[in-house]
């Protein structure tokens, strides 16, 4: 199909009502289904197939090392942003004042 009859489809399809529209929709939409097999009956990839097909360490760091890492960063994010927050002046806000 060549982008221009695309495009005046897309263009007429702008005369339609609401209903015409949403008609044109799931035709499409059960044309493209029909194209694809059903999910069901596609295989299912098992992990054992694909076990060790990438190199290790894949982007260049352990897997443990990297969990640990994020987690420590985000610790130490949090720490910074209360931190931060417990410095604004309690005489803006009040007391028990909380900040979101």
């Amino acid at each position: 199909m060549s982008m221009q009859l695309l495009e005046k489809i897309i263009q007429e399809s702008d005369a339609l009502t609401v209903q015409e529209q949403l008609r044109l929709a799931a035709h499409l939409l059960e044309k493209a289904r029909a194209a694809y097999p059903p999910v069901e009956t596609r295989p299912r990839r098992k992990w054992r197939e694909i076990r060790g097909i990438v190199p290790y360490p894949l982007a260049g760091e352990d897997a443990q090392a990297w969990v640990s890492r994020t987690r420590r960063e985000s610790d130490e994010r949090r720490e910074a942003q209360l931190v931060s927050r417990s410095s604004i002046p309690t005489r803006l806000y009040g007391r028990g004042a909380r900040l979101y």
